[in-house]
């Protein structure tokens, strides 16, 4: 197993790692919208922040050599489902190659963030 701890990328804010590779898999813990470098929430509304997320999901799958096509399946958490078709419109612009996935709402995320999303993609041999 090999941990990412890239820091364009926000570091975990608990026992936890960003992504693990292991058996040709890259599995990444849920990216929410703060900014690596100061840990802020960028943006109040649902696109601003799913915005942020998918810029560092990139950063997490292009410190392994891959990329948004790799994904295979996503898990999408919104605080309200209200927010779908706008979280839609900005995730679809990133994952083109449409990944299976779930999309869940929820009743709080960490520091109350609009959105978060996790991933599983397939590692380049």
């Amino acid at each position: 197993m090999k941990v990412t701890n890239t820091p364009k990328a926000p570091g975990a804010i608990g026992p936890y790692s960003q992504a693990i590779s292991a058996n040709g898999f890259l599995f990444a813990s849920g990216q929410c919208a703060f900014i690596p470098e100061t840990g802020a929430i960028d943006g109040d509304t649902i696109e601003q922040q799913a915005e942020r997320c998918c810029t560092n999901i990139q950063a997490i799958l292009e410190a392994n050599g891959v990329t948004f096509e790799d994904v295979i399946k996503t898990t999408c958490f919104l605080a309200d489902m209200g927010d779908f078709a706008a979280f839609n419109g900005v995730y679809a612009k990133y994952f083109t190659g449409k990944p299976a996935r779930s999309c869940v709402a929820v009743k709080t995320l960490p520091r109350n963030v609009l959105c978060e999303i996790e991933f599983v993609a397939v590692l380049k041999d």
